[in-house]
């Protein structure tokens, strides 16, 4: 188990060296990079969304390989089902005894890294399947509950372009993703290099920089940053910004705004900026941090009306408004 003393020293030097490891099969998108090591170091889940064809899938495998954890995919469709997911009881007989007893196959869920690829084409029953797995990080089957890996971390993706045939995510399933990371197309220099690299006969192998045992000590570090009564006031101010019924509702939130972020997001932009901090090698966390997670936490937790789609109006450019307006 690695020193807490040393593990805050190192640990800016060690993300260095596990994002060069990931660069050596990501070409650029080095701040999605950071964003979803944030979503690691914070033990949480992260949504990506971005077109077809932007290494989503290789991204998450690279970090399992240079983490030495366990990988599996799951491409969500239409005619997924919840035991596709979780697992299924089969009846299994003993040849030894001459009787038959019901056996738990376990599922893709049961890993470390879970990438739920297009996780709005499923139906929402089969989408209901992953909440308990994600807060709870365990399964239940019949009387039986089992309790996942540690680490688990369900990176989901969703496409942007294509609505036919998908199902909107629940409020309920999208809360329980800490961030929400956009990925855009690479500059054109580095798609050229990914070109060069893709195209050719050799695929690179990742050195392992850290294990199972180092991301949960690095978690459990994040969460004893220190953080002061002030800071998380400035956190719960700007969600409460985001509320159109509330006091702190600008003139565009009240125009603009159906629903709000809730009190989980005030929580998990503490949490956020701690993982900040810690990632910078910073004693506590600050106003700064929080804001430079703001737009990861409450982009997908701000419900938009007609208004504002109507008038081109995205829950981005008001949550830039209130964090650049947001004082202590």
């Amino acid at each position: 188990m690695p020193n807490p003393e040393d593990l805050i020293e190192t640990l800016p030097a060690r993300t260095r060296a596990l994002r060069e490891e990931v660069a050596k099969a990501i070409v650029g998108q080095e701040r999605v990079v950071e964003d979803v090591l944030l979503g690691l170091y914070c033990g949480e889940h992260v949504l990506l969304t971005g077109v077809p064809g932007l290494a989503k899938t290789l991204l998450i495998r690279s970090l399992a390989e240079a983490l030495d954890l366990d990988f599996k995919r799951i491409q969500f469709t239409p005619d997924l089902m919840p035991a596709d997911i979780t697992g299924t009881e089969i009846i299994q007989d003993d040849p030894v005894k001459g009787t038959r007893a019901l056996k738990f196959m376990p599922g893709p869920v049961f890993t470390n890294l879970l990438l739920a690829d297009e996780i709005n084409r499923t139906p929402p029953k089969t989408q209901a399947a992953m909440l308990q797995t994600m807060q709870e990080r365990e399964v239940t089957a019949g009387r039986e509950t089992m309790r996942l890996p540690k680490p688990f971390h369900v990176f989901a993706t969703q496409n942007p372009i294509e609505m036919e045939g998908t199902y909107q995510l629940p409020e309920a399933a999208t809360d329980r993703f800490m961030l929400s990371v956009m990925i855009h197309y690479p500059e054109p220099a580095q798609e050229v290099d990914m070109v060069r690299r893709t195209t050719g006969t050799v695929r690179p192998a990742l050195d392992k920089v850290m294990n199972s045992d180092d991301l949960l000590a690095i978690q459990r570090l994040v969460r004893a940053v220190p953080v002061s009564d002030e800071v998380i006031r400035f956190a719960v101010d700007l969600v409460g910004s985001t509320r159109p019924d509330g006091p702190r509702a600008t003139e565009q939130v009240k125009r603009f705004v159906r629903w709000g972020a809730g009190p989980r997001a005030s929580q998990y932009l503490i949490l956020g900026a701690k993982g900040r901090a810690a990632m910078s090698g910073k004693p506590c966390a600050d106003v700064e941090d929080v804001r430079s997670v703001a737009l990861l936490v409450l982009r997908h937790r701000i419900l938009t009306n007609f208004k504002a789609r109507s008038e081109g109006m995205d829950a981005d450019r008001l949550l830039d408004g209130l964090v650049k307006a947001a004082t202590i």
